[in-house]
């Protein structure tokens, strides 16, 4: 099958990239905020009791992360100065809607990430899928008061006819295809790709048993390697947040000072992907 979504673009032969104040890098935190049902397998650290119901070890692990980890994790994004571009489970408007709140009192980017991150989008028809972003875009606008701009799927997974359905709703880009360090247009007119990464992700780095220190050499290594490919034309860099896992007490001081990091960098432009997004919509040349 041939995928029509985009076409095949090697980086060298693209017109380059300039980001604002001539930044090499435009970096973003990418700050999953999600919802887990009680009765339905989910991700799991464990997988020896994820059939069960109540599967308590791997549903408190995942609460985890809306009860402390998320509010330990906003205290070191206030520390620096970042402004988190959201993942949000459109459920978390329901469950968890202090955290909606806090969201909006720190201006975060909201992008819309499903209704709950135990069921894939995946087999919908096109107009079950119609409906269905209808209502996760709609939830995430009434909660944070923005439309979202942005599209991630619950665990990357979309149809052939997402993006589509997405440009119906005024939406301008999605973060499902982490295979590249630039935005591309998709066939989609006015729809692109923004890099995510599943690689700078502390849901993938610590579950293969990546350290605290490890993960800030990693990040660190990240965005030094995309500054030296910079040379021509701008990268992203995406950092990929969990509040279950980094929220965790004892990689606290490592998210810490990975972050301090990236705000030390003087030629980064710390941003969101809203504004990544935007950016390269506004200037890129079109297609032919």
């Amino acid at each position: 099958m041939t995928n029509a979504l985009f076409h095949y673009s090697p980086v060298p032969e693209r017109p380059p990239i300039s980001w604002p104040g001539g930044a090499p890098v435009a970096v973003y935190v990418g700050l999953n905020v999600e919802h887990f049902l009680i009765d339905r397998p989910s991700t799991s650290i464990w997988p020896g009791t994820a059939d069960l119901v109540p599967d308590a070890l791997n549903a408190g692990w995942r609460d985890y992360g809306a009860r402390v980890g998320i509010w330990r994790t906003m205290e070191s994004l206030d520390r620096h100065g970042i402004r988190a571009s959201v993942l949000l489970n459109s459920a978390v408007a329901e469950h968890h809607p202090q955290i909606v709140e806090a969201g909006r009192s720190r201006d975060w980017a909201w992008l819309a990430h499903g209704r709950t991150n135990s069921i894939l989008q995946t087999d919908m028809t096109l107009d079950e899928e119609r409906r269905f972003l209808t209502d996760v875009v709609e939830t995430i606008e009434a909660a944070t008061g923005q439309r979202p701009r942005g599209w991630m799927g619950p665990g990357l997974t979309e149809t052939f006819n997402t993006p589509a359905l997405l440009a119906e709703l005024g939406l301008s880009y999605l973060l499902d295809w982490t295979n590249d360090d630039q935005p591309y247009p998709l066939t989609v007119p006015g729809m692109i790709s923004v890099p995510y990464s599943v690689e700078l992700n502390d849901l993938v780095l610590f579950g293969r048993g990546t350290t605290g220190p490890e993960f800030v050499r990693i990040v660190q290594d990240q965005y030094e390697q995309l500054r030296a490919d910079s040379e021509h034309s701008g990268r992203v860099m995406a950092l990929a947040l969990h509040p279950f896992v980094i929220g965790q007490p004892f990689r606290h001081r490592y998210l810490d000072q990975a972050l301090e990091f990236l705000a030390a960098q003087p030629d980064a432009w710390l941003t969101t992907s809203d504004e990544i997004a935007e950016h390269y919509l506004r200037t890129r040349v079109t297609r032919s």
